[in-house]
């Protein structure tokens, strides 16, 4: 039972997580290109198709008693969900084979670096390669004129944050796999429902009062909360508590995390 409780201990965090963030930096230099046209192209081409295919018949949408075109509401929302896409795979696949197949983590362990660098790294890497993915895809919009707000430089610091929380969740199934195909289970039971509640496609206020009251508290509709409006060049409502959302997700997700690899590491 006190070695279960060991594992739950407060992080033991250092300045020696920076070299193993920094060799995930060298390696994926390598592949930087073929990586940024991989995690671009899903969310420009859902972009593409649903904002001005779908966005032709819609028109626009109604949101906080204003009239918002359909390509505006959708680049907000898809951009929340492609750093919630991309922090998940690189915590996810990339993070597991570097922990499990390929063991780099027993390799850097022989260093004086501790587990709880290692998480860290994994989970600030994962959440760079976020911020990577949302700024270029940021550029983009900002090349076809959706939004010429000011407000989206602090939009960009949330979506930030918003990739640290993702990768700090995504860690926890990371630490629980056996495989590659456990991770089929976090993106159907968990991203994919979470990417139609969260007002992505189409306004919550569609939703089902019960579902709607659910939807809420999820990670990914605080990043659409915050980031939709500053799209609309206004700031957001309730800001604070959806930052607080983030913020509560993202550091108990990390303890839940790091506890659960220490107990993956000592089995």
């Amino acid at each position: 039972m006190s070695e279960h409780l060991s594992h739950w201990r407060i992080p033991a965090l250092s300045l020696r997580w920076w070299p193993v963030f920094r060799r995930n930096l060298l390696v994926w230099r390598k592949l930087a290109l073929p990586s940024l046209i991989g995690n671009i192209a899903e969310p420009l081409i859902w972009l593409v198709a649903f904002g001005y295919g779908m966005g032709a018949l819609v028109g626009s949408v109604r949101l906080a008693g204003a009239e918002v075109p359909y390509i505006l509401f959708l680049a907000s929302g898809s951009i929340c969900m492609s750093a919630m896409n991309a922090a998940s795979f690189e915590a996810l696949y990339s993070a597991f084979s570097r922990m499990h197949v390929q063991r780099t983590w027993d390799g850097i362990m022989n260093a004086p670096v501790s587990l709880d660098d290692i998480v860290l790294a994994e989970m600030l890497w994962a959440a760079y390669k976020a911020i990577f993915t949302v700024t270029a895809i940021l550029l983009v919009m900002l090349a076809l004129g959706i939004s010429y707000s000011p407000k989206l430089l602090v939009a960009w610091v949330v979506l930030a944050a918003a990739g640290v929380t993702f990768s700090c969740i995504a860690l926890i199934f990371n630490a629980l796999a056996k495989g590659y195909d456990f991770f089929t289970y976090y993106f159907t039971l968990f991203l994919t429902p979470m990417m139609f509640l969260s007002g992505v496609f189409f306004p919550r206020e569609q939703l089902p009062q019960v579902v709607r009251a659910v939807s809420e508290w999820l990670p990914l509709t605080s990043a659409v909360e915050l980031v939709r409006p500053m799209f609309m060049d206004r700031w957001p409502d309730d800001a604070l508590q959806h930052l607080l959302v983030l913020a509560a997700y993202a550091v108990a997700a990390f303890w839940a995390a790091l506890a659960l690899t220490r107990r993956r590491f000592a089995a």
